[in-house]
């Protein structure tokens, strides 16, 4: 019998028509992310490291402890914004194509506002992953992280 996970989670995936490598690039660079999540990082992403990353057009930031990086596998991260953990995970499905795992875990919240913390997460690592998706794959900045609150 299989085990249920009870542990609330947020999981976003996306098949990237790039080699592994190229697609876990995207994620330490931060002149690579800018054109698909945030705006401004401090730094690559390195093991044991601290980094802000921001959101100019929001005024916002978040550090961001780099916990462990498994080369062309894993990042694994702490995320300020909810103390919890993230893992990024890279699959080479083919020389040329990868599958790209988001998992945020460890939420401390219950309720309403676990509720929230879930919604806000999900669509935002799905946005990411849509956004990775178009640049990698086209070179385009859909502005999706730009354009999801315009109206606020």
């Amino acid at each position: 019998m299989e085990k249920v996970n009870k542990t609330p989670s947020v999981q976003a995936q996306m098949l990237i028509r790039r080699p592994v490598a190229v697609v876990f690039e995207a994620f330490i660079d931060p002149e690579i992310t800018r054109h698909f999540w945030f705006t401004k990082g401090s730094g690559r992403l390195e093991e044991g490291k601290t980094v802000t990353w921001e959101w100019e057009m929001y005024h916002v930031s978040s550090a961001v402890l780099v916990k462990e990086i498994v080369p062309n596998k894993k990042i694994a991260v702490e995320w300020d914004q909810y103390s919890t953990p993230v893992d990024f995970e890279f699959e080479s499905l083919s020389e040329g194509t990868t599958y790209v795992t988001i998992t945020q875990y460890g939420f401390q919240t219950t309720g309403d506002e676990l509720l929230a913390e879930i919604n806000g997460a999900s669509g935002g690592f799905t946005t990411v992953v849509d956004g990775l998706k178009a640049y990698l794959e086209h070179g385009i900045n859909l502005n999706l992280i730009a354009d999801k609150f315009a109206k606020n």
